[in-house]
């Protein structure tokens, strides 16, 4: 499953759901199109979305370049540098390029997820 994560006038990247959190990634993807309002936390971009669901495969840890769902905040989460979560989340995908765009994002940027 393939989507676009555009910040609004900044700049969009490509990234691929996968199978570490099956549900969440199904239940996100079939949610597309979502916008939102950034917040940025450390090398983290995250934004509120409609989306309620509860930990699958939680994890503690992230990866450059993570996808992730944060069910307390129902958030969704970009990892783009070496910072890690607050607190456990669903990852449910990769970003392989670009993340750099993610190093321009401020606070409030407008954020739009789409299916490729």
């Amino acid at each position: 499953m393939e989507i676009e994560i555009e910040i609004l006038g900044k700049g969009k990247v490509n990234g691929l759901l996968d199978n570490r959190n099956p549900a969440t990634a199904k239940a996100l993807y079939q949610g597309l199109p979502l916008k939102g309002s950034s917040h940025v936390w450390q090398d983290e971009v995250y934004f509120p979305i409609p989306l309620e669901m509860d930990y699958e495969n939680p994890s503690t840890s992230s990866e450059r370049g993570d996808i992730s769902y944060w069910p307390p905040g129902h958030a969704f989460c970009i990892f783009f540098g070496d910072s890690q979560p607050a607190s456990p989340v669903n990852h449910v995908g990769i970003i392989f390029e670009g993340l750099e765009v993610f190093r321009e994002v401020e606070e409030m940027d407008e954020v739009v997820i789409r299916t490729l």
